[in-house]
């Protein structure tokens, strides 16, 4: 056996002892090359049994522990619930309000004075608290498009006054040309703070009424300028709010509001 072989011998004996020492750093010492491994396996001693030349082998890898990782099962994937944006239609409802309510007249609880004036034949009382003054009746340039009860404008002090023909306004049913012929219109009633004058042929006088002289209105269905009859002389008492309010509709006295 030549010097060579035993010098190769004594070189894996070597390595093989040093892999089994408790000494050497596995995970350092870089493991031998495939080929080396086989070259090794045909340069061991000839004459060795075969069950002595595998035992370094497989004592080796008794000891060497390959590390395992665990199989970890991946993480359930969560999905976040999705928010299903809802879009509320509100429908507006078009509420139809109630019709206004006719408020009960308001009837004097205390004395008070009215003044009696004459239309055609027709006594009328207006109250005192509600008469805007009294004025005479002087040229009225008639207006276009206006009610036929409207006379036309005159001109007060520099105020320009709606006139009224009264008797026209209050009994248009009993409205003729002899009727209008004899009128004899001579001064204007006017109706409180306002530009509404009513036209009159006569003033009777003034006078101091009870609450119980009167038989009142309680509702406005009817005739609302009309706020009550006078017993002793059955003649209208005037209700002077309504009655302009009439007025500045092109309402007459028997259009309803």
């Amino acid at each position: 056996m030549s010097k060579g072989v035993f010098a190769n011998e004594e070189v894996m004996e070597e390595y093989l002892n040093a892999l089994l020492t408790e000494d050497v750093d596995i995970s350092v010492t870089p493991a031998p090359k495939a080929q080396e491994k086989v070259v090794a396996k045909e340069i061991v001693r000839p004459y060795a049994p075969a069950a002595e030349r595998v035992k370094p082998v497989e004592e080796l890898l008794k000891q060497v522990e390959i590390p395992v990782e665990p199989i970890v099962p991946p993480a359930p994937v969560v999905e976040e619930p999705k928010v299903i944006e809802q879009t509320v239609v509100v429908e507006e409802l078009e509420l139809t309000p109630p019709p206004p309510t006719t408020p009960e007249k308001s009837i004097p609880v205390e004395d008070f004075q009215a003044l009696y004036f004459e239309v055609a034949g027709l006594v009328l009382a207006v109250p005192l608290t509600e008469l805007g003054g009294i004025h005479n009746l002087a040229d009225v340039s008639p207006l276009f498009g206006k009610p036929k009860w409207f006379k036309g404008l005159m001109i007060h002090r520099e105020q320009k006054i709606n006139v009224v023909d009264s008797a026209l306004w209050v009994m248009p049913e009993k409205y003729n040309d002899e009727l209008a012929d004899s009128l004899d219109y001579k001064y204007l009633i006017m109706l409180g703070d306002s530009n509404w004058g009513l036209a009159c042929e006569g003033l009777v006088n003034t006078v101091t009424m009870a609450p119980e002289d009167i038989k009142w209105r309680t509702s406005d269905s009817k005739r609302p300028w009309l706020a009550g009859l006078v017993k002793e002389k059955m003649c209208a008492l005037l209700d002077v709010k309504q009655l302009i309010q009439l007025l500045e509709q092109g309402l007459n006295s028997l259009d309803k509001k």
